[in-house]
């Protein structure tokens, strides 16, 4: 590698095809559950817009937190949600405090896909199983992951301070 030594290089290569990795990851779950969708025959519906209804599961969320606690690649949340809610897959209710948030929650229409979902990410975890992936390997990899985005969140904070 041109200016580093080569273990900077192999680390700085490391880091790049992790970052590609967890992008092609991403968009490759989404593939599955689109597939999921298919063979569901449910049209009115994408699977960005599925992983919302299932990241709100049984709670009551503002559009805020939903977008803090999920990953919607290239989505507007605020667009998925309003199609969610004229598709009858969510119920929206302005907050009696302050009438200009509204609190999200699932539609009887909702929870039924989302315990179609859970049953396809209980059928891959059932696989992963079988071929040798086990509960210890990815709560590591979860750990990783966790550092990963506490590490990316902080390059975020150094970055603005250096505006």
């Amino acid at each position: 590698m041109a200016g580093g030594s080569i273990v900077e290089g192999n680390v700085k290569d490391a880091y790049i095809l992790t970052s590609r990795l967890i992008e092609r990851l991403h968009r490759r779950f989404l593939d599955v559950v689109k597939a999921e969708l298919d063979r569901l025959g449910v049209e009115d519906i994408n699977n960005v817009q599925t992983l919302i209804l299932f990241n709100i599961g049984g709670e009551t969320l503002t559009v805020g937190e939903l977008t803090l606690r999920g990953c919607y690649l290239g989505s507007n949340v605020s667009y998925n949600v309003r199609k969610l809610v004229e598709n009858g897959y969510l119920m929206q209710e302005r907050s009696t405090h302050d009438r200009r948030m509204t609190r999200v929650r699932l539609s009887e229409k909702g929870l039924r896909l989302i315990e179609k979902i859970d049953a396809l990410y209980g059928r891959g975890a059932e696989e992963l199983e079988r071929r040798g992936i086990r509960r210890e390997e990815l709560e590591r990899t979860n750990q990783l992951l966790v550092r990963l985005d506490r590490f990316w969140e902080g390059q975020l904070s150094q970055l603005s301070l250096l505006r």
